[in-house]
């Protein structure tokens, strides 16, 4: 019977939380002065989205396995779904463009650079344009924002499990001619390889606000201690990732590629505490507790840094890497304000399938989901929307 490493080692992260609760109450601060001191609902929460991972594979299995073209029956009504509600969408487009100017759109006949500077000396000429009114009934407006995401959706649902099908540890390692074989030297290549491409999967996760939608969940706490490192995402199963299996094609074979899995986020674990501040030149090649607070503070330099796993040397080579120079203040940006785990994990889907509803073009709805998530914040501002 196969183990999974992390199920395994349960005991010894309740272990040491326990240790680290103690450790806290030995060594008293001033109450709401220390942000990795724990606290009732917070841990509650960590721990129940915990839980939530674990199984979360296994539902996502049997709920996406049979949409997934190619290999489940309704795999080509969701292509249907999504064709067709795309179709209605761009309809739409024409219809509320027809309602608030007037008349059809002009034909696209010179580039979009060029529209614009013509626009602003328009502008410059004559003052600034007067914004037609969105004379769409209400609920019209609705219909539309809904089909626009259902196609935004479903489109996105379809990449994402067929990519995952098409790319899956086993599937690849039977089409490679190369097999490392079993041993320690194999193993030490399958978790040197994960935290190679667990890297850029976790900076891509910061990066597209699709991936963030799934990651924003480890970084939903206000708090920092080894919990927290349990606040894990229930949603990997419908996003789009460097595949791990590209370690089958080197000749990993998937065993090891999910024991790698394993050992790296058993690695993860103990660096979620303010208990340990600097340890030495161990900083210069692995991540610590130090290098991983820099990665969960919202402050402005530490945004988007220190994406490494069990080394920090990536975020050194690739110019990702900040040191911990300033107190850290752990959370989000814009926090979610909340100990609900429904909330915490639907939160930010939620929002962007508010503005992909709200969006006028298809580039700001594909943008809206792609691109990163600083860039739909300011979009969302600038159009006034809190």
């Amino acid at each position: 019977m196969k183990i999974d490493l992390t199920v395994a080692a349960i005991p010894a992260f309740i272990g040491a939380m326990a240790a680290e609760y103690a450790w806290q109450r030995a060594h008293p601060v001033e109450p709401g002065t220390r942000a990795g001191d724990y606290q009732l609902a917070d841990t509650v929460a960590s721990l129940s989205m915990g839980v939530g991972s674990l199984a979360a594979p296994y539902v996502a299995k049997r709920l996406l396995d049979p949409v997934t073209p190619g290999v489940g029956r309704h795999g080509r009504t969701l292509l249907a779904v999504g064709a067709a509600a795309a179709v209605l969408t761009t309809v739409g487009d024409v219809v509320r463009r027809r309602l608030r100017d007037g008349s059809l759109p002009d034909p696209q006949t010179v580039s979009a650079q060029v529209r614009e500077v013509q626009e602003e000396l328009a502008e410059i000429r004559q003052g600034p344009a007067v914004v037609s009114e969105d004379r769409t009934p209400p609920v019209l407006r609705k219909a539309h924002g809904a089909l626009a995401v259902s196609a935004v959706a479903s489109t996105a649902l379809i990449t994402s499990t067929t990519w995952a099908a098409l790319t899956s540890g086993r599937r690849l390692f039977d089409r490679s001619p190369l097999d490392l074989g079993g041993g320690r030297w194999a193993l030490v290549a399958a978790v040197l390889g994960w935290d190679f491409v667990y890297y850029w999967n976790h900076r891509f996760s910061h990066e597209s606000r699709w991936l963030w939608a799934v990651h924003v969940v480890h970084h939903s706490s206000e708090r920092y201690n080894l919990s927290t490192a349990l606040r894990q995402p229930v949603a990997e199963g419908v996003t789009l990732t460097v595949p791990y299996g590209l370690l089958a094609l080197a000749g990993v074979r998937p065993a090891l590629i999910e024991q790698a899995r394993g050992i790296n986020l058993i690695y993860q674990f103990w660096i979620h505490t303010e208990a340990i501040r600097r340890l030495g030149w161990v900083e210069k090649v692995f991540n610590t507790p130090s290098h991983h607070r820099v990665h969960h503070g919202s402050n402005r330099d530490y945004l988007d840094r220190n994406h490494g796993s069990i080394l920090i040397l990536w975020d050194r080579l690739f110019g990702t890497f900040e040191e911990e120079d300033e107190p850290v203040v752990y959370g989000l940006t814009a926090n979610v304000g909340s100990y609900n785990p429904a909330r915490i994990a639907t939160h930010e889907w939620v929002d962007i399938a508010a503005d992909v509803a709200a969006a006028d073009t298809w580039q700001d709805r594909w943008s809206f989901l792609l691109r990163r998530p600083g860039w739909a914040y300011a979009r969302r501002a600038a159009a006034g929307v809190a």
